[in-house]
């Protein structure tokens, strides 16, 4: 069975000098009268104690959301405590992270790697202080490793939904015969034919082990409205009967899958804009294709590929996304908190919700100074 990976986090501050010079400009404590405190708890009207919990807190979900369990630790059966260590700059910014212990398999790079994402998304913590001065804080940082045996399931909603199969979740006809089925059994609701709605909706599906079919979640990209999202539901749901569920362990058992619709009017006067509803998608993976290159050249034109088709829909939440995410992948912070803030608001999707105020937080300071 495979096993499943969960961090814990625990914060200390040691208590001696690490380094002093003649200077105090640059002395570096690792004992300060202030800790430094990651920084998601400062605008709250409490104590400093209070903070300080609230800013352990919010530094083990960071660490907890953005850790993964290195494959070789996995592999080796490696589990135990990795001890990183580095400078909290008097501005508040990361500097020197290094590994005082290690337990191997990667534990410690991967430690070193998730630190590092702060002062990519421009998090910044604030400093130790002495005095009521900012000095140079050493801050040292035990994240435990442990490794436990999962269940082959998770729970979505009180649904169990098995992750874990001998023989996966199948449609009969395989996936061209799904897809024929949709073609066949989705409508274009009539209301949408005045002002030519176009856009998506994904559709995760529960498909139980008696082959009944449930919806689990619905993301509506283009806010299309309720008469699109009664006509997914019925499309997806008419398929019941048609799955050969999952199987574990010689049994048959509930799994999900995910499906992709598409509303496109038939109508003639709508016409023109299907055309450049599909000619913007075909720009945004042409865009995406490019994006991956290595080549600095090939990924601006991706890049302008994707703000093409942004530009054609705007308020497309699926074409947002995607440029917000090649946006954070060349640290444009202002830009993917934009892009993926409007994505969030038009759409509901909550994948970026652990790193959003991260992603934004120059933004809002900037926009807090003006």
């Amino acid at each position: 069975m495979r096993k499943a990976i969960w961090c814990l986090l625990f914060c200390s501050l040691a208590l001696t000098i690490a380094a002093q010079s003649e200077t105090g400009d640059t002395t570096i404590y690792v004992a300060v009268e202030e800790m430094p405190r990651f920084p998601v708890c400062e605008k709250l009207d409490t104590t400093l104690e209070f903070k300080r919990k609230c800013a352990n807190e919010q530094l083990l979900a960071f660490i907890y959301q953005n850790i993964n369990y290195p494959g070789p630790a996995i592999q080796e059966n490696i589990a135990g405590t990795v001890v990183v260590s580095f400078v909290v700059e008097k501005d508040g910014s990361i500097t020197y992270p290094e590994i005082l212990k290690d337990i191997g398999g990667g534990c410690g790079e991967e430690a070193i790697r998730v630190i590092s994402i702060m002062p990519e998304v421009g998090l910044k913590w604030v400093p130790g202080k002495n005095k009521g001065e900012a000095v140079r804080t050493r801050f040292n940082l035990p994240v435990k490793f442990r490794l436990e045996e999962a269940p082959p399931y998770s729970l979505v909603d009180g649904d169990t939904v098995y992750t874990v199969f001998e023989k996966a979740l199948d449609f009969d006809g395989g996936g061209e015969g799904l897809s024929t089925f949709l073609d066949e059994k989705l409508d274009y609701p009539p209301s949408g034919n005045d002002s030519c709605l176009v856009g998506k909706m994904d559709i995760q599906v529960l498909i139980e082990a008696d082959g009944n079919v449930r919806i689990l979640d619905i993301t509506d990209f283009s806010d299309l409205g309720l008469d699109f999202w009664y006509e997914a539901i019925d499309a997806t749901t008419s398929s019941r009967g048609k799955w050969k569920p999952a199987t574990f362990e010689g049994r048959k058992v509930p799994s999900a899958f995910d499906i992709s619709l598409a509303f496109l009017p038939t109508v003639e006067s709508c016409k023109t804009e299907v055309a450049r509803y599909e000619k913007a998608n075909q720009l945004l993976a042409e865009g995406a294709e490019l994006f991956v290159s290595e080549a600095e050249a090939d990924k601006e034109a991706g890049l302008a590929k994707m703000t093409e088709a942004v530009t054609m829909f705007p308020n497309d939440a699926s074409m947002l996304l995607a440029r917000g995410q090649a946006f954070l992948d060349l640290n444009r912070l202002g830009e993917a908190c934009e892009d993926l803030t409007k994505a969030r608001r038009i759409a509901l999707v909550k994948w970026y919700d652990n790193i959003l105020s991260f992603i934004c937080r120059p933004q809002q300071e900037e926009e807090g100074g003006n």
